[in-house]
C-alpha cells in the first residue's frame, strides 16, 4: 500500500512512491523483529546490513556516482518510514547520513570524490562528536596532533551512536593549537575500542557508547581540510531525531490501532460489546494516528527548508547573516516543539484505549514512549522554544553552532 493510500498524505516527490517501493520489504522485516531485539539487546548489525546491501545508505549521492539522487525531503520520509520499524535504526545511521551532507557540501573536490567512492561502496560512518565530560564549552578533549606528515589521535568520546556499525567514526577533536578540526577514523584501526556501554532507558540498541582512540595513527588523507560542519548540520542532525519521532508515532498508532482491532474483553461500563465499536476507544485510536499524521507532515515542511539551503550550496556566504540557514534553523527549531509534543502524548495516550494486558513486557508499547522521551532529551527544547520567540519578538536570528561542555574556568 502507498503511503497515499494509507492516508499518511502524498510523498514529497512524484517519484517517492518508485523510490521508496525499493525499501519497504526490508522496512517489514525490521519492523517484525524489533520487539525481540529490544527485549533481548540484539544490536540491529544484520538489519543494518541489509539496508546497505540495498543501497539505503547511498540514498543522498547523486545517481551517475552510484547513489540515488534522493532530495532532503525524500531522504526524510524514507527516515520516517524507517523509524516506524525501529526508531534504533535510524538512529544508529543518523551519523551516516549527517557525514554523506558534508561531503556532498565539501567545496574541496579531491575530499569528495575520495569519499563519495566510499560512500557508493557501502561504507558507512558513526558519531564521534559528544562527550560525557572532562572538555570545555568551545573544546574537544581528544587530541588530534601532527606527526609528520601524519598525525595521532588521542582521548575519548561518548554518544559515538552508530559506530559500532560503522567503517569509520566521524570526529571533531582540537588540534596542537587547541583549534577545530575534523578526521574521519577507521574503526578497524590500531588503538581503536569501541564499546556499548549506553545505559539510557530508550534508544537502546543505537550502540550510543563510549569509544577510547589511544595513540590511533591517521593519515593526511583522513583529515577533512574543511575545518568546520556544514552549513544546515544543526537543523539536519535535529531534523533526523524529528523524522525518527514522526516514525516512532506511526508505530504507535499502528500497534494501537491492531490491539484494539484484536481486542476481545471489554469493561461492563463501556459503550459496546467489543473495544473496535467504542466510540471513546476509537477517539484515542484517532487522536493517536493524527498526531502521527501531523508529525510526519511538519517534518517533510522543515525538510523543504533544508532542500533550499543545500540547493544554495554554490553561493555560499563567506561571511555574515546566511539568510537560508537562519530560516532552516528556525524551521526547524519551531518543528521541534510541535512533533515532540504530538508524539510524547501520542505514546502515553494510547495506553487509555487498552487494559492493563497492554503494560506487558512481551507487548513492546512501552518502548514507543521511552524511546520518543530519549530522542526528545537531545539538545534540550526549552532553548528551542526560547530561540523562536526571540526572533518572534525581537528579530533575533538563531545562534551560530553551539558545543555542550563544562564553562570555562573564567565563566566565558
Amino acid at each position: 500500500m502507498s503511503q497515499t493510500e494509507d492516508a499518511w498524505g502524498a510523498g514529497p516527490t512524484a517519484r517517492y512512491e518508485e523510490l521508496a517501493s525499493h525499501f519497504r520489504p526490508i522496512f517489514r522485516r525490521i519492523r517484525e523483529s524489533a520487539v525481540e531485539r529490544e527485549q533481548a539487546h540484539r544490536l540491529p548489525r544484520a538489519e543494518i546490513a541489509e539496508l546497505k546491501a540495498a543501497g539505503f545508505t547511498t540514498l543522498r549521492l547523486p545517481q551517475d556516482e552510484g547513489g540515488f539522487g534522493a532530495t532532503l525531503p525524500e531522504l526524510f520520509n524514507l527516515l520516517i518510514e524507517l523509524g516506524e520499524a525501529d526508531s534504533n535504526v535510524v538512529n544508529a545511521l543518523r551519523a551516516h547520513f549527517g557525514f554523506t551532507e558534508e561531503v556532498l557540501n565539501s567545496p574541496f573536490k579531491d575530499y569528495r570524490d575520495r569519499w563519495v567512492a566510499r560512500i557508493a561502496a557501502g561504507q558507512t560512518s558513526g558519531s564521534g562528536f559528544s562527550e560525557a565530560d572532562g572538555n570545555t564549552v568551545g573544546h574537544f578533549s581528544p587530541r588530534l596532533v601532527r606527526d609528520g606528515e601524519n598525525f595521532r589521535l588521542d582521548g575519548q568520546k561518548y554518544y559515538t551512536t552508530g559506530s559500532l556499525f560503522a567503517d569509520w567514526i566521524n570526529l571533531g577533536a582540537d588540534d596542537e593549537n587547541g583549534d577545530f578540526i575534523l578526521a574521519q577514523v577507521p574503526t578497524d584501526a590500531p588503538g581503536v575500542s569501541i564499546v556499548d556501554d549506553w545505559d539510557g532507558f530508550g534508544q537502546q540498541l543505537t550502540a550510543s557508547g563510549t569509544a577510547t582512540f589511544t595513540n590511533v595513527a591517521l593519515s593526511a588523507d583522513d583529515i577533512n581540510p574543511q575545518r568546520r560542519r556544514f552549513r544546515y548540520s544543526l537543523a539536519f542532525y535535529q531534523l533526523v531525531h524529528l523524522a525518527t519521532l514522526a516514525g516512532i508515532g506511526r508505530a504507535a498508532a499502528g500497534d494501537v490501532a491492531q490491539l484494539v482491532s484484536s481486542r476481545r474483553r471489554v469493561f461492563s461500563h463501556g459503550n459496546a460489546d467489543r473495544a473496535g465499536a467504542d466510540p471513546q476507544i476509537l477517539q484515542v485510536v484517532g487522536k493517536v494516528r493524527a498526531s502521527a499524521y501531523g508529525a510526519g507532515a511538519t517534518v517533510l515542511r522543515a525538510a523543504e527548508a533544508l532542500e533550499r539551503v543545500y540547493e544554495t550550496r554554490a553561493n555560499e556566504v563567506s561571511g555574515g547573516q546566511d539568510l537560508f540557514v537562519a530560516v532552516a534553523d528556525l524551521e526547524v527549531n519551531q518543528s521541534v516543539t510541535v512533533v515532540t509534543s504530538l508524539i510524547l502524548d501520542a505514546t502515553t495516550l494510547l495506553f487509555d484505549a487498552l487494559g492493563a494486558s497492554a503494560a506487558k513486557r512481551g507487548v513492546g508499547l512501552d518502548r514507543h514512549w521511552r524511546n520518543a522521551r530519549t530522542l526528545s532529551s537531545h539538545n534540550p527544547r526549552i532553548y528551542r522554544e526560547r530561540i523562536v520567540g526571540d526572533f518572534a519578538v525581537n528579530g533575533t536570528w538563531p545562534p551560530g553552532p553551539y558545543r555542550v561542555g563544562a564553562p570555562a574556568a573564567n565563566g566565558g
